[in-house]
């Protein structure tokens, strides 16, 4: 038990709590106009001008609760717990109040172990003072705590469910940097295989032309320096301790094959243009493998969609990807969801932007104006995994 407590101090803060946006702003504006409002429409409250003041002036812990939770919770409820102090006892009951509990939720949702620990501290210290007085009942506090309760059970929901996402979404990327390390390995073992037979060939032709054997070494000095510059890539990415999957990895010409796969569903149409041979293998790899994750995402959530056009362009510098469909179902896509953008949908984009990163790519996906979906990549021929 006292390990427990001690791992629940220790927490950390969750990561990227958005500072403000809009709906923050949104709010603020209105309850500058409601808190007013209410004071003058509900004469017969006590302190109601008192109370409205204190609102008001606590309406910017709002814009904070998410950074500094702590200090917001500590600001908010010590002076409330002040104010019947100003007033003679009298607690006005103002229905603008209700904003205060967005602090205790950004309190469990953003804050430490540390922080959530010296909040509840305050806001249990702010009940009892609040009993102490008379300011409230029995009956009154046992309600306030069963809210506050609430309050704090969904904060700890959707922390706990943001954090099994961040899981899920750093398998995902873990799996993708075991894909690409087996195409790094395909790619080394044919930089090696090369180098092998130039020998060979070197060693076979020396005795009767030297200078045969000097074009092979020059040949083979060319292969190892690519193979460790594919190599250092491969360290890089490559999982410790996890076997990898060492079959032959899929090419740039295999992207043709995804229009045979369509079976009882939307047209498949692949084109190819450009100067392929120069693509490396690892590059080629990767076009595949996010073409066959467009494809797939577009049969299985593009309703009525009757076609899915995908194009492949290797340029000098790049090769270019982009697969597009006609369907419905084109939403904006979730952060850190996957799919077309559907409610607990998994992790597909994610896993695609992944890998397209670390061969230092781009990859991007959202749907069209009027209709269907489109995911465009972009792979330097010369990219390396980070």
């Amino acid at each position: 038990m006292r390990s427990l407590f001690r791992s629940a101090w220790d927490e950390p803060r969750p990561p990227a709590a958005p500072a403000r946006v809009w709906r923050d702003w949104a709010l603020t504006a209105a309850l500058v106009v409601l808190i007013p409002l209410e004071a003058v429409l509900r004469p017969a409250l006590p302190a109601r001008i008192a109370g409205a003041a204190l609102l008001l002036a606590l309406l910017p812990t709002l814009l904070w609760r998410r950074t500094r939770p702590l200090a917001a919770v500590a600001v908010a409820f010590g002076t409330t717990a002040l104010l019947p102090l100003v007033t003679g006892g009298i607690s006005p009951e103002l229905f603008t109040m209700a904003y205060l509990l967005l602090l205790p939720y950004a309190l469990v949702r953003w804050g430490s172990g540390r922080e959530i620990g010296l909040g509840a501290a305050v806001i249990a210290a702010k009940i009892i003072v609040a009993v102490a007085i008379s300011q409230l009942v029995l009956d009154d506090a046992l309600t306030g705590l069963i809210v506050m309760s609430a309050v704090t059970a969904l904060g700890l929901a959707l922390r706990n469910r943001a954090r099994a996402r961040a899981r899920e979404l750093d398998q995902v990327k873990l799996l993708e940097r075991e894909r690409l390390a087996r195409d790094l390995h395909d790619t080394v073992a044919h930089h090696v295989s090369a180098m092998a037979i130039r020998a060979q060939a070197g060693l076979a032709t020396a005795p009767g032309d030297p200078g045969a054997a000097t074009d092979a070494l020059r040949l083979i000095e060319t292969e190892a320096a690519q193979a460790l510059a594919e190599m250092r890539a491969m360290v890089r990415v490559l999982r410790q301790g996890e076997p990898v999957d060492l079959a032959p990895s899929p090419g740039i010409h295999d992207v043709t094959t995804l229009a045979r796969q369509a079976r009882g569903g939307p047209e498949v149409d692949v084109r190819i243009t450009g100067d392929v041979t120069g693509v490396p293998p690892s590059v080629g790899a990767a076009v595949y493998r996010l073409a066959q994750e467009s494809v797939t995402n577009a049969r299985r959530h593009a309703r009525h969609a009757s076609r899915i056009e995908v194009r492949v362009d290797a340029g000098a510098q790049a090769v270019n990807l982009r697969v597009s469909d006609d369907g419905d179902g084109g939403g904006p896509v979730r952060p850190g969801g996957g799919g077309r953008g559907r409610p607990g949908g998994g992790y597909g984009i994610p896993g695609m932007v992944e890998r397209a990163g670390l061969l230092g790519g781009t990859c991007a996906a959202g749907p069209e104006p009027g209709r269907g979906w489109t995911v465009t990549a972009t792979l330097p021929l010369a990219g390396t995994a980070g």
